[in-house]
């Protein structure tokens, strides 16, 4: 059964934030692949990126380039009616395109916060296993808070595939429906994609090789992103 993480994001730009949680979540659960798919349209983010869908599939490619069981996805492309992307409905494109996958879905910190006001969020956890790493600065705490309310949660000692510095839960829905939460903690690395943006903005020749990989850095200068 492969085991792929499905990391979906405006990634706008991509950067090192993002590779290092994609590096930790496929280590940690011995994920065969990762797929980076850039959104169209984010529902709960009605200004949308200020990068161009097509940009940041390109940033994308550059910034996961040579990295062993990383690649692009299209599954969130813009749709052709201007309807918002919504994650539930692409887990199920992704689980009919990979059939007998074992789908993790990786979010951070921030996305995991306002999961309850995602279309379908109910049903999420149990289209893919969730996957949640850290962010600086953002306590998470108890867990249940930012779980649809119909869903109970309960720890788990142990979980087949996973480190030892993951904490692992059960997901359960009033209809017997079950499925699994994994926490990274720890993960703290402090790049931001709006930092990375407002340093361009008013800096256009800001120093931003320790925030992006290099290539995706002159992608941005060639094409006078963000300025």
């Amino acid at each position: 059964m492969p085991r792929i993480g499905f990391f979906g994001g405006s990634f706008d730009p991509p950067h090192f934030g993002h590779l290092a949680v994609a590096r930790a979540v496929r280590e940690a659960l011995h994920l065969d692949r990762v797929l980076f798919a850039p959104v169209g349209a984010q529902p709960l983010k009605p200004d949308g990126a200020k990068a161009s869908f097509a940009d940041r599939v390109e940033m994308t490619r550059l910034a996961i380039a040579g990295e062993p069981g990383l690649d692009v996805s299209l599954l969130d492309a813009p749709q052709a009616s201007g309807a918002p992307n919504y994650t539930l409905d692409t887990l199920h494109k992704l689980r009919c395109e990979q059939p007998g996958a074992h789908v993790f879905l990786i979010l951070g910190a921030d996305s995991f916060a306002a999961l309850r006001h995602w279309h379908g969020a109910a049903h999420i956890p149990f289209a893919a296993t969730l996957v949640i790493a850290s962010r600086p600065g953002q306590f998470i705490g108890n867990l249940a808070l930012y779980l649809p309310p119909s869903l109970s949660i309960i720890p788990m000692k142990e979980s087949a595939g996973s480190s030892p510095e993951m904490q692992a839960y059960a997901l359960k829905s009033p209809g017997g429906d079950v499925g699994e939460l994994y926490l990274l903690p720890g993960l703290d690395v402090p790049i931001s994609a709006s930092e990375i943006r407002a340093q361009l903005h008013h800096h256009a020749e800001a120093e931003n090789s320790s925030l992006v990989p290099e290539a995706v850095a002159e992608y941005i200068r060639q094409h006078r992103l963000y300025q």
